[in-house]
């Protein structure tokens, strides 16, 4: 016959203490005085305890569980198949800035999943990673929805009476994009300012009369507010947006490259290119810096985000910066701040961005 599974109130008897202060210790350890949480943690290992997580869900009425849902991965499309060859466990090679596809993917959702991870651990939560796959992400929104006690998702990414139907059930917080008449909580940066002031700089400072918008999908929350910034600025300085069209290349750095080669064969490079994204920019960099042609001589190149490549690209890449470490952690925050008063009302949090002037604009 199997021994018994030791239970949390084994634990507390083992240790000579409360069932309440082995919660804690297993939940929340910083809130427990050293020794205590010490000895506790002895008994746990001990007896072989491991917590579990249903019988938790029950008496608590929650699982410990927060789901975050995004869309896809960045550059999902450029990550390669697992191979099951074995041919050396070492190899050599000359690295050179024209291998396009072998550049670290420390991207946006990269940046917003690590702070949503580390608020996560703060407070003794648990993040459940969801990721949509397809043209129809419902099933996978609806599946994680069932498994945690609330749920952080994209703006946009979801259909609104999907979330509707979920909020019934759980609470849930919306990155990026303005509130729509909704009921959820909104953590957002300041994605028309910063794109607006960015694009002052270039006409009000480096005499670019008319910089060319480049913008991803036309239904991003991020790419709308965006765009609205630079419109802002370009009627600030007497030129009509619609004399001016948006380029699209989708957030990818494939379809900028794309871009940028049918603007070179056609002649038609502008003066400058602002990016909706740090992607996009570099993307277009890859296409310029192969053809010779001089950024910010010839072109002034510009992104949006704060990714680490950019600080390493040739040039320097001109970004808004925007806090994704931080957005990841206010939206577990929040998540975490609702589960505790679900009464309270809808917040929303603007988080403030820096405009990165680098080689790619300054010379």
């Amino acid at each position: 016959m199997s021994e018994k599974t030791p239970t949390v109130y084994d634990v507390a008897a083992h240790a000579g203490v409360s069932i309440a202060t082995v919660s804690r210790v297993l939940r929340r350890p910083d809130d427990v005085r050293e020794a205590t949480r010490a000895k506790v943690l002895a008994s746990v290992r001990e007896l072989g305890y491991l917590p579990s997580a249903s019988a938790r869900g029950l008496a608590a009425r929650r699982t410990g569980v927060i789901g975050i849902f995004f869309p896809g991965f960045d550059a999902a499309w450029e990550i390669p198949a697992l191979s099951d060859a074995e041919d050396g466990l070492v190899r050599m090679v000359r690295d050179s800035d024209d291998q396009w596809g072998q550049r670290p993917p420390d991207l946006y959702f990269d940046a917003v999943l690590r702070g949503a991870e580390l608020e996560a651990w703060r407070r003794g939560l648990v993040l459940m990673v969801g990721v949509g796959r397809g043209a129809d992400p419902e099933a996978v929104v609806r599946d994680i929805a069932g498994r945690v006690d609330g749920l952080v998702v994209l703006a946009r990414s979801v259909p609104d009476e999907v979330l509707s139907s979920i909020a019934h059930r759980i609470p849930v917080t919306l990155l990026a994009g303005p509130r729509r008449g909704d009921d959820f909580d909104h953590v957002s940066v300041a994605n028309s300012e910063g794109m607006r002031a960015l694009t002052q700089h270039l006409i009000s400072t480096l005499g670019v009369s008319a910089p060319r918008y480049v913008g991803g999908p036309a239904d991003s929350p991020d790419d709308v507010e965006r765009y609205a910034g630079y419109c802002e600025a370009l009627r600030l300085a007497g030129v009509d947006p619609a004399t001016v069209p948006p380029l699209r290349a989708e957030f990818r750095r494939e379809i900028a490259r794309e871009l940028a080669q049918q603007l070179l064969a056609e002649g038609t490079l502008p003066r400058a290119l602002i990016c909706a994204n740090d992607q996009m920019a570099l993307g277009i960099l890859d296409v310029l810096n192969r053809a010779g042609i001089a950024v910010p001589g010839e072109v002034i190149v510009t992104g949006f985000d704060g990714i680490d490549a950019g600080r390493a690209s040739v040039p320097p890449l001109t970004t808004v910066f925007q806090p994704m470490e931080t957005l990841g952690r206010e939206a577990v925050r929040m998540m975490a701040d609702r589960l505790d008063a679900p009464e309270s009302e809808p917040v929303s949090k603007r988080l403030p961005v820096t405009v990165l002037l680098r080689g790619s604009s300054e010379g």
